[in-house]
């Protein structure tokens, strides 16, 4: 019998929000050296622009599953996504530091709706056997957004200035929201959707969901051991999404129009390395080793692969630097696929999003912190050096802070479960 494939449709319209909301984050980055020499800003002061994004989606990532929950999905993505399209396009206002500022702060706070509103219009329009393919689907948005950005931004930028580039971006997510409101309905309301359709979302009934208290999820090292992964690793991210356009530049002179080649090859080794880094964990256990060894022999190799990257501010060639970056890009999606894993393995599902939330505020958290330091670092030294020594070290950091809190990867047993159980 022939089901049908609308929810295919909504999970299509999550994916053109999760790149377009990358392409917005990253237009900044992409125009930051010219926009550097045009406006006059200093290191520091690109760093506090940066810092605001950065402070804005830590809050946000506090605050927004409460309000999508409390609104709905449909009017709450539209909230989300509405004030990040207000935001992304009252950048071409801005003129300075401050202006520029308040615009990435209300840009990072809309952004930071987007993963909770798409995960819940997962549960709403998939099965729970679906859920993961449709998720995965949504989230390579990231590094389609990644890749499209250099190729978009520059043409946009030279053709007809850099304000319009950051209008054209804002267009883009205007146009997504009033598709959005027209379209998006709960599989119950959507009289488009074929009695068969409906019937195989509702097949599997959901199980009872209990909300566990951070206050108890902060007793268990197993919290802090995935908080600790997330903000010692995703600052190094951050630095790669809004640092690389400035460092090619400063280093080998490229102008607007060359960016995009480099930082595409960039982020296509990263996309490669989120699929290799999910598979060779999977490769492992099926090889006959533990879930604990498999996860952390995985991680391990990911972290390594970012220790040449150390290298990087003193290759003598361009490609040998992308390749240096795209090789530390793709150990990061290879380490990132399989530190969100950890969560599964280390708690309940009811208890899992709770942990993520926590994760995605410690790395925002640290992304604030690395962005000062490094706007600190190059204004005292000019030099990109230390910048990437620090990253080059960061991931086996924090790969021993995780064997050290979890060396056996042993499960977090919540009150709540060891009362049923």
């Amino acid at each position: 019998m022939k089901i049908g494939n609308y929810r295919w449709r909504v999970c299509a319209m999550l994916l053109a929000a999760t790149t377009i909301s990358y392409i917005d984050r990253q237009v900044l980055g992409v125009l930051a050296p010219f926009l550097q020499e045009k406006i006059g800003w200093t290191e520091l002061q690109y760093s506090s622009i940066v810092t605001a994004f950065q402070a804005a989606y830590a809050v946000g990532l506090l605050c927004a599953g409460a309000v999508i929950d409390r609104f709905g999905t449909r009017i709450g993505y539209a909230l989300a996504i509405g004030i990040w399209s207000l935001a992304a396009m009252s950048h071409s206002l801005a003129t300075g530091v401050i202006s520029f500022a308040v615009a990435r702060f209300a840009l990072g706070l809309g952004e930071a709706g987007n993963f909770p509103a798409a995960i819940k219009a997962v549960a709403e329009w998939f099965p729970q056997r679906e859920r993961a393919l449709a998720a995965g689907i949504f989230n390579s948005g990231s590094n389609i957004g990644a890749i499209v950005a250099p190729l978009m931004v520059p043409i946009v930028a030279a053709q007809w200035g850099w304000q319009a580039a950051f209008l054209c971006t804002g267009v883009l997510s205007a146009i997504w929201l009033i598709v959005w409101l027209l379209t998006y309905r709960t599989p119950d309301q959507e009289p488009r959707l074929s009695p068969q359709e409906r019937a195989h979302i509702g097949a599997e009934p959901e199980a009872p969901t209990r909300r566990v208290p951070w206050s108890q999820l902060l007793r268990f090292r197993q919290t802090w051991a995935f908080a600790a992964a997330k903000f010692i690793t995703d600052p190094i991210w951050w630095f790669f999404l809004f640092w690389l356009p400035k460092f090619l530049h400063a280093k080998y002179g490229l102008g607007l129009l060359e960016l995009g080649a480099p930082l595409i090859t960039i982020f296509l080794m990263a996309d490669a390395g989120s699929i290799a880094g999910g598979w060779l964990a999977g490769a492992f256990i099926k090889h006959g080793m533990n879930v604990n060894r498999a996860r952390k022999t995985a991680m391990l190799i990911c972290a390594l692969m970012v220790v040449p990257v150390i290298f990087a501010a003193k290759a003598s060639h361009l490609w040998l630097a992308v390749a240096l970056v795209g090789l530390a890009t793709a150990g990061h999606q290879g380490w990132s696929a399989n530190v969100y894993t950890l969560t599964s393995d280390l708690f309940p599902r009811h208890a899992v999003a709770s942990v993520v939330g926590m994760g995605g505020f410690a790395g925002a958290v640290g992304g604030m912190l690395i962005s000062t330091v490094i706007g600190l670092l190059l204004q005292a030294t000019g030099s990109y050096v230390p910048v990437f020594l620090l990253a080059g070290g960061a991931y086996l950091v924090a790969w021993l802070v995780v064997q050290l809190l979890v060396p056996r990867l042993e499960p977090a047993v919540l009150s709540v479960d060891a009362k049923e159980t």
